[in-house]
C-alpha cells in the first residue's frame, strides 16, 4: 500500500509538474515533511529523484520544441549558483519565513496570470525578448529558494516567464528542461554537505518511478493546450500551490 501511494503521488506530481510547469517539488516534499521527515532530507531525497524525472521532461519537452535554448541557458548557468547555495543553507537553516513572504508573492503573481489570461486577450509573445537581467537573477532566486525549501523552481520561474509574456507552453517546457541541471547541482551539494547516508532511497526511487511514467504525457499536454487554457492552468496552479504552502507554515 505504501509502495502504490509514493508511486502514485510521483506519477501526479509530475504529470502537473511538466504540464504546467510546476507543483513536484512542493507537493512531494510537504509529503515527505508530514510523514516526519527532516526537512533537509526531504529535499534532498526528492531532488534526487528529480535528477531522472526532470532528464525525462526536460528531454521530452525539447523533443516537442517546447524549450528555447536563448532562455534556458541564463537559467541553468545561474540557477546552478543558486540551486548550490540554497542546498548549502537548507542543511544549516530554517526557512520558514523567507517561505511566508515567498508565498505570499507568488500568490500576488498567479492572481495577476489568471487575470491577464481569463479577461485579457494575450496573443503577442515575447520569449526572445526577455533580457538577461531578468533571467539571471531570476534563475538564481528559483533554484536558491527551491533548494532551501524543498521546492519553488517551478512556480517562480514560470510564473515571472509568463508575466512576461513568455508563450506559456515555451515557458514550462523551457523551465523543465532548465530543471535538470539546477537539481544535479542542488543533489551534488546535499551530498557533500548532509552526506549520502541520508538520503531516503526507498522513497527516491518509488516517486522516480511514478514520475518517469507521467512525464513525457505532461508534455505533450503541454504542448497541445491553448495558449489561453494552459495561462489559465499556471495561474491557478501556483494560486493554489501558495495558499496551500501558506496555510502549511501557519499551521507550525
Amino acid at each position: 500500500m505504501r509502495f502504490l501511494i509514493f508511486l502514485s503521488i510521483g506519477a501526479l506530481a509530475q504529470f502537473i509538474d511538466g504540464s504546467i510547469g510546476m507543483g513536484y517539488g512542493v507537493t512531494s516534499s510537504r509529503l515527505l515533511v508530514s510523514l516526519g521527515v527532516y526537512p533537509a532530507i526531504a529535499s534532498a531525497s526528492l531532488h534526487t529523484a528529480e535528477i531522472f524525472t526532470t532528464f525525462i521532461s526536460g528531454a521530452s519537452h525539447l523533443k516537442l520544441g517546447n524549450v528555447q535554448r536563448s532562455i534556458a541557458v541564463p537559467l541553468i548557468v545561474s540557477g546552478v549558483i543558486g540551486g548550490f547555495l540554497g542546498a548549502f543553507l537548507c542543511v544549516k537553516v530554517s526557512a520558514g519565513s523567507l517561505k511566508s513572504i515567498v508565498n505570499a508573492i507568488l500568490l500576488l503573481m498567479g492572481v495577476i496570470i489568471l487575470y491577464q489570461f481569463t479577461f485579457k486577450n494575450i496573443v503577442r509573445y515575447k520569449l526572445n525578448l526577455i533580457s538577461s537581467k531578468i533571467l539571471m537573477p531570476l534563475g538564481f532566486s528559483a533554484a536558491f529558494l527551491d533548494a532551501l525549501g524543498g521546492g519553488g523552481w517551478g512556480p517562480i520561474t514560470t510564473t515571472t516567464l509568463v508575466l512576461n509574456k513568455a508563450e506559456p507552453s515555451k515557458a514550462v517546457g523551457t523551465v523543465d528542461f532548465s530543471e535538470f541541471f539546477v537539481t544535479v547541482s542542488e543533489v551534488i551539494a546535499f551530498l557533500i554537505f548532509l552526506g549520502p547516508e541520508k538520503f531516503q532511497m526507498d522513497i527516491v526511487l518509488i516517486l522516480m518511478a511514478g514520475a518517469i511514467i507521467t512525464a513525457p504525457l505532461a508534455a505533450v499536454c503541454c504542448k497541445k493546450l491553448p495558449p489561453k487554457y494552459l495561462g489559465i492552468m499556471v495561474g491557478a496552479g501556483v494560486i493554489l500551490l501558495s495558499i496551500s504552502s501558506l496555510v502549511q507554515l501557519i499551521k507550525h
